[in-house]
C-alpha cells in the first residue's frame, strides 16, 4: 500500500483518510471514540470515510484567528 491515497476512490480506509488529512490514524480512532471527528461508515469491522465527508469536516474546522473558541 502506498502513502498517497487513490483520489479516484470516494471511500478511504482510516490509514488513507489520515494521509489525506495529514493526520495520524490514532487521532482518527480517538475522534471516532469521542464522536468529534469526521463521519464514517462501519462495514462489519472495517471503517471507511467518504472523501466528501473528510472535506466537509476540514471546512467545519476553519478559523480566522487563534483567539476563536475551539469547537470539537
Amino acid at each position: 500500500m502506498t502513502d498517497s491515497p487513490d483520489k479516484s476512490c470516494p471511500y478511504k480506509t482510516p490509514h488513507e483518510a489520515a494521509v489525506y488529512l495529514r493526520s495520524a490514524t490514532s487521532t482518527l480512532a480517538k475522534q471516532r471514540l469521542n464522536g468529534t471527528g469526521p463521519v464514517f461508515c462501519r462495514l462489519g469491522r472495517s471503517i471507511r470515510y467518504r472523501t466528501t465527508d473528510l472535506d466537509q469536516f476540514m471546512e467545519s474546522k476553519l478559523q480566522r484567528s487563534t483567539f476563536e473558541k475551539v469547537q470539537s
